[in-house]
């Protein structure tokens, strides 16, 4: 049960948004000891926790106001980090340096629980809902909630490229300037993993808005692209017939796992994330029997420590309740070890940068922030542009802490890879 609190101009519409303008009700004794944990872990974080009763927490540093500490508690209490996110969505904290915040968080959430309720994770943290698994229905009702929004509202805060993950940058600290560039040299970087050239037979899982499929065209490359993203897909193929490319680009809505064909070269940018745990295996076999002999497989994915993966793989996030539904952040060695034991894949090659993922990041909040009159004209209210507010830092800080990376990974058959190192043992 919840408490419902009465609105008032600006605050949340209670239809659209029931959980943030419902403050969960718990017990005295959950709110106690939510409260008591919450002040040991504020104590010995480099944070400056200010309450609105003038107390203050902390040991310094990033500023972070609670303008309702009973709330901030209840939601905490009941929902965990799912309550931290709503309680910012409900404007009942607030940080100039919001990202500042975050980062301290993220850099020490391995300690913020106690150690004893963290071997209870599984008794008290939220599961995930059964209607988020990624069978054939719920993965396209996923990647509609997020990817369908409107492509006008990505293309206010995405740069001309419309490339809606890591670029790699020249240098750090990155510019608006440059992030174009940045991303076609990421783009550039993936295509000569794979081997893409002219004449290649590449298949890329996940679209997004069509730049890399567009590039390995430009190469000379024919190119089959699945989506599940039917606004991706209808403006991505505006962008190919605009080019001129038509007959190099085939861009369908498919599921991977309807996927067929034999393919020299396959990629997928950052799309792992939404396939989910239990669908790891099918989609790396399925990868596995569309490729030809001698292939190669290049992967973009942002990934997580493994411990940290296994411990949040059952439970239910804020980023996955109002984010991204269904999506699990794999580990390097989740990839590298599902690979080995239900494919004759090899993980033969895995370049990380994640620091790049934070400043892409950082120009995206920033762009996002400049463009709020305009995102608000497209129908989204405050809250909805206060939630990407805190998913756009709540990601840049994972990768500032290094509780996130990103890596390019390469796979190939087995006996490729064990070829292709016999053949560098003999030229050394």
């Amino acid at each position: 049960m919840s408490a419902p609190r009465s609105a008032s101009p600006g605050e949340p519409d209670a239809a659209r948004w029931p959980d943030v303008v419902a403050v969960p009700r718990v017990s005295p004794l959950r709110r106690a000891a939510a409260r008591a944990i919450l002040r040991q872990a504020f104590a010995k974080l480099p944070l400056s926790v200010a309450l609105s009763d003038g107390e203050r927490l902390g040991a310094g540093g990033p500023l972070l106001c609670v303008r309702d500490p009973d709330a901030f508690v209840r939601r905490i209490a009941a929902q965990g980090l799912i309550g931290f996110g709503e309680s910012y969505m409900a404007r009942e904290w607030r940080a100039e340096d919001l990202v500042g915040v975050l980062t301290v968080l993220a850099e020490h959430a391995g300690t913020l629980i106690p150690a004893p309720l963290q071997r209870l994770r599984g008794l008290w943290a939220p599961r995930r809902p059964k209607a988020q698994r990624n069978t054939l229905t719920g993965a396209r009702d996923n990647i509609h909630r997020h990817y369908d929004l409107s492509n006008d509202l990505f293309a206010l805060f995405l740069d001309e490229t419309l490339s809606y993950s890591a670029a790699l940058f020249d240098r750090l600290p990155a510019t608006w300037e440059h992030l174009p560039s940045a991303q076609h040299h990421k783009i550039d970087r993936l295509l000569d993993l794979a081997g893409v050239g002219p004449g290649t037979r590449l298949l890329e899982v996940g679209t997004g808005w069509g730049e890399l499929a567009l590039r390995a065209a430009a190469r000379g490359a024919s190119v089959r692209s699945v989506t599940l993203s039917a606004e991706q897909r209808a403006l991505a193929r505006q962008r190919v017939r605009a080019a001129g490319l038509e007959d190099r680009v085939d861009i369908e809505l498919c599921d991977y796992r309807q996927v067929t064909g034999e393919y020299d070269a396959i990629v997928s940018v950052e799309m792992i994330e939404a396939v989910g745990a239990e669908y790891w295996p099918v989609y790396f076999r399925r990868l596995e029997e569309c490729l030809a002999p001698g292939g190669r497989i290049a992967l973009q994915a942002i990934t997580m420590p493994h411990d940290r993966m296994a411990a949040s793989a059952g439970t239910h996030t804020w980023i996955n309740k109002y984010i991204f539904p269904g999506g699990l952040i794999p580990s390097v060695r989740a990839v590298r070890e599902t690979v080995a034991a239900h494919t004759g894949l090899r993980l033969t090659r895995c370049d990380g940068y994640g620091p790049h993922y934070a400043e892409t990041l950082r120009l995206w909040r920033e762009r996002f922030t400049e463009r709020g009159e305009d995102v608000e004209r497209l129908g989204f209210d405050a809250t909805f542009r206060r939630m990407w507010t805190f998913y756009l830092a709540y990601s840049e800080a994972g990768f500032r802490a290094r509780y996130l990376d990103v890596h390019q990974i390469l796979l190939t058959h087995t006996a490729d890879a064990e070829n292709g190192a016999a053949e560098n043992g003999r030229t050394r």
